[in-house]
């Protein structure tokens, strides 16, 4: 997708704010990389196809501009930014250092419901790595997680890491054809596997096993796309 898809009308829901849906809209599309970096985004044109004002719009990009989504440059125009690669290992740094303790919570006190909510989440990330289009694998990963955020009684804490996995986010959906969906999977269902044994210590283990993976993709994919990352080298 590029700003052109702007061009045809998308209607926003016309009950609900304005401002929270345009920002949700953008950002979905900037971290599938539906938006590529680099692609100059236009107010009126957004509006235009949202049927809202640009000062509407003004504000988003804003927002979108203070969560490193965009460049707002003045008298030239609001870019896609780049994906920052520094940001990318900052967050996963600090994703395993939450998850791996969120994991062990969850295996200190997992009852027969939780891990029977689990193994039906693992069936149906089985149903979704053979899809052409990622997305539906995507969403059945982030749900996985933040399911066991929840079960940690840590919704809170899953929601504080959304913005700072952000630049982490657009790399996974960046390699997402290329995903080795089935070996994800797996890794899964061995972190639930540990946490059906009570093994707090093999359920950390299995999952900083499983985010440290993240890493392995950065150098093929900025390799791949050079023109889409700030890696900050001169």
């Amino acid at each position: 997708m590029t700003v052109e898809d702007f061009r045809r009308p998308m209607k926003l829901e016309a009950k609900a704010p304005v401002g929270p849906q345009l920002f949700r809209l953008l950002r979905d599309r900037i971290i599938r990389c539906e938006l590529e970096p680099g692609t100059r985004l236009s107010e009126a044109e957004v509006a235009k196809s949202c049927g809202t004002s640009r000062g509407s719009v003004r504000e988003t990009f804003i927002k979108l501009a203070e969560a490193s989504l965009i460049d707002v440059f003045p008298q030239r125009g609001s870019y896609v930014s780049r994906i920052d690669v520094a940001s990318v290992l900052a967050a996963r740094f600090i994703r395993e250092a939450v998850e791996s303790d969120i994991v062990r919570n969850v295996a200190q006190m997992a009852g027969s419901s939780a891990l029977e909510e689990l193994d039906a989440m693992l069936l149906v990330q089985a149903n979704t790595v053979e899809l052409d289009d990622p997305q539906p694998f995507m969403e059945s990963d982030e749900a996985f997680h933040r399911k066991l955020s929840d079960l940690a009684g840590q919704g809170a804490g899953w929601e504080f890491l959304q913005p700072l996995k952000t630049q982490m986010d657009r790399v996974r959906h960046l390699s997402a054809q290329q995903f080795p969906r089935r070996t994800l999977v797996q890794q899964h269902k061995e972190i639930v596997n540990a946490i059906r044994s009570g093994d707090a210590d093999l359920a950390e283990q299995k999952m900083r096993y499983h985010l440290r993976r993240i890493l392995d993709d950065v150098p093929a994919v900025t390799a791949a796309h050079p023109d889409f990352f700030e890696t900050g080298q001169s």
